[in-house]
């Protein structure tokens, strides 16, 4: 159970602590203080609905072939990790980026969420890394473990979301040095060669 959780937890982590567009509009957020509680909610749930939509949708496409092709499905998702991890490796060597923070205009709670919602469902990697990718994973974990692991990959988009956000004012000035992303992107890599390797192991790839 504890493996299941932790296991969820740290691989929805890794997925979407690498700054992207509603990251890095989620931190914007909270930096100049707006609606941030209800753009962290929004997208917590969306991360949420997501993830529960892949792991029950390939739970149950799955279900009557899962045995005969769960070697090939853990092997695919460990090469998934591992060039998501190979990716952070490789920005850690060659990283200057830092986040700016642009003025923004006062905008309404409506027009902020819809702004929230675009740069959530318009972006195609969303769909890959929670339906595709955690559904995948989810399938070496059966029952209770299962619901489990998807608790814990969901429990990382809210812990994630809200402290991004309520850390922004924090964590913004610290963002700005490379060394700080350098870091960052060791430790994403850490955790996606980790998981990896033991998904290889489960599918008999080692």
């Amino acid at each position: 159970m504890v493996t299941a959780l932790l296991t969820g937890f740290f691989l929805g982590l890794s997925l979407i602590v690498a700054i992207g567009a509603q990251n890095a509009f989620v931190l914007r957020q909270g930096i100049i203080g707006q609606h941030v509680f209800y753009v962290a909610l929004f997208c917590a749930l969306s991360d949420a609905l997501l993830i529960s939509i892949g792991v029950a949708g390939i739970s149950f496409f799955f279900s009557n072939v899962i045995n005969q092709i769960s070697n090939i499905l853990f092997g695919f998702s460990a090469l998934w990790l591992m060039g998501y991890g190979i990716l952070r490796i490789k920005a850690v060597f060659k990283t200057d980026k830092k986040i700016e923070i642009e003025e923004l205009k006062s905008k309404g709670l409506l027009s902020t969420i819809s702004i929230a919602a675009i740069l959530t469902f318009a972006n195609p990697h969303v769909y890959l890394d929670t339906m595709v990718l955690i559904g995948s994973i989810s399938q070496q974990f059966f029952g209770y473990n299962k619901i489990i692991f998807t608790f814990g990959a969901v429990l990382a988009s809210f812990v994630f979301f809200f402290s991004l956000a309520y850390g922004a004012k924090l964590l913004e000035p610290k963002m700005q040095h490379p060394l700080s992303w350098k870091i960052l992107d060791s430790l994403i890599a850490l955790i996606m060669f980790t998981i990896a390797f033991k998904l290889a192991a489960a599918g008999n790839w080692l």
